[in-house]
């Protein structure tokens, strides 16, 4: 399908999907692809621009990742972002040194609204600065577009070239205005029009699908999360009968949410789909006995997951296909090119070496969150289930620091009931990125009555997030936590404290291994 196209190439920067995000958002399709892609695979894909992310390297060590000095002739538009400003800076003539003074954080930023990059921007602004090396001399024919009181070029522009960057992170929210820049660079610069839409996208994914599996079986890891819903949905919709849902139950669900899920997917369910329930709880508790390592958890998780397909497989006879519920962000956080590895995702990093069957299908594996439910609604999944929290392939697993044991799990499935159940009663959840209970691995001293105690903390979470990329604490009312606080304290066996979780991602992740 011809669409026009952004690529992100990725320099080890934090913020590259957050990037490729931004640039959705502008209904511009967008893929994050290593540093190290050819210009060949660049020229074949045909993007309407190219961006730069940041890194944590200095382009002046010979060991730091760098790219062809050609792909400034290829006539393709060009934005640097940081890291990526230094090197369009170092590759045609520029100097870039360590800075006298380093940038972090909120800053000042002086820019020349003449330039196409800041148009419609204010003069002054307030930008986000993450930099130990500055740009101190452009290239030949560059111009300086903004500049800090320490930083000479915290911009710059060769318009004729359609080259551009900027040191700080216009993709950041904490960048005011970041999001006019990165439209001026995509519609003024690039050219798009925003042609990315989900009924497209539904609808050519549907059709892509039909042709792919053909008369083949396939079989999906359907988990009732919002991920494996839309995946499901979708397959039903391309293949039908051929389609045979599996859900494993591996005792790490959230309280009752075992048989919500059959409610909804099972055989007197709202959609024509082949169910089989698998309870696998005791399986599981087994194979993390005695392992602490969230890597290591993951990975076991999602080594049963397939084990377990396999040999429902089996049962059923030859199949052809697995289809997961992968979306974006578990591909770029498990690691792409040079990017640091976040975490390995069960349906990602988590997969065995060898796995019984042709093939795997991610239908949903280049879609963000919000972008899956948009997907959702347009399938005509309902709105409840489209908006449902998000919860981790790993499940509970990630929500118990140290070792798993069935005594924790229902340790936290209690004092997430409990949390969930207030929250959503003082009208809090529809506004809520996410929000959950985790058992920590502290044990302290308390007073119950007139006995002493020493049992666990339980840590609450709340997150404000759009596309869970990026995400602040929320700032849960007092009297709210009071109360879940209470019930949870007198209600759950072996919990004598409660802690509220007040960071962000980063520098945490949502989730808390």
């Amino acid at each position: 399908m011809d669409r026009e196209t952004v690529i992100v190439l990725d320099f080890g920067g934090q913020y590259n999907q957050l990037i490729a995000r931004r640039v959705r958002e502008c209904n511009v399709y967008c893929e994050v692809k290593p540093y190290t892609i050819s210009l060949d695979e660049i020229k074949a894909m045909k993007p309407k621009g190219i961006i730069f992310t940041g890194g944590p390297n200095s382009v002046y060590e010979d060991t730091s990742p760098s790219c062809s000095r050609e792909i400034f002739e290829l006539g393709i538009p060009v934005l640097g972002i940081c890291y990526g400003s230094q090197l369009m800076a170092h590759l045609l003539g520029g100097t870039v040194k360590t800075a006298p003074v380093s940038e972090y954080g909120h800053t000042k930023v002086s820019v020349d609204t003449t330039d196409i990059l800041f148009e419609g921007a204010s003069s002054e602004s307030i930008c986000w600065m993450s930099h130990t090396d500055y740009i101190a001399q452009v290239p030949e024919g560059f111009r300086i577009t903004a500049h800090t009181p320490v930083c000479p070029a915290a911009a710059m522009s060769f318009p004729e070239k359609k080259l551009y960057a900027t040191q700080f992170h216009p993709e950041v929210m904490h960048t005011r205005e970041g999001m006019k820049m990165l439209e001026n660079f995509v519609f003024n610069v690039c050219g798009c029009i925003g042609d990315w839409k989900m009924d497209s996208f539904v609808e050519t994914t549907i059709q892509s699908l039909k042709e792919k599996i053909g008369s083949g079986k396939v079989l999906c890891a359907l988990s009732g999360g919002v991920d494996s819903s839309v995946a499901a949905v979708l397959l039903s919709k391309a293949v039908g009968k051929q389609l045979t849902c599996v859900f494993v139950d591996h005792g790490l669900l959230r309280k009752n949410e075992g048989d919500e899920v059959e409610k909804v997917f099972g055989p007197n369910g709202a959609y024509e789909l082949n169910f089989i329930r698998v309870n696998a709880q005791q399986r599981y508790y087994e194979k993390l006995k005695g392992v602490t390592e969230p890597e290591e958890k993951r990975k076991i998780i999602g080594s049963e997951f397939i084990r377990v397909f396999e040999e429902e497989a089996k049962k059923i006879g030859a199949v052809d296909f697995l289809v997961q519920g992968t979306i974006y962000p578990d591909v770029i956080e498990s690691g792409l090119g040079k990017s640091a590895v976040i975490k390995s995702h069960h349906n990602v990093g988590g997969l065995p070496d060898v796995v019984d069957f042709k093939e795997i299908i991610e239908p949903l594996r280049m879609l963000f969150k919000d972008e899956v439910r948009k997907a959702g609604l347009e399938l005509g999944i309902p709105k409840y289930l489209v908006f449902r929290q998000p919860f981790p392939g790993p499940g509970l697993g990630i929500r118990i620091i140290g070792e798993v044991t069935e005594e924790k799990v229902k340790i936290v499935q209690e004092a997430d009931y409990i949390y969930r159940e207030e929250v959503a009663k003082a009208g809090l959840d529809e506004n809520l990125g996410q929000y959950f209970a985790a058992l920590t691995n502290m044990r302290s001293v308390g007073v119950m009555g007139d006995f002493r105690t020493y049992d666990y903390a339980i840590a609450l979470r709340a997150v404000n997030t759009s596309d869970f990329m990026t995400a602040e604490a929320a700032q849960i009312p007092w009297e709210v936590l009071q109360k879940v606080t209470n019930r949870i304290v007198n209600e759950v066996k072996g919990v004598n404290r409660v802690l509220y979780d007040c960071t962000g991602k980063p520098p945490g992740t949502i989730e808390f291994e």
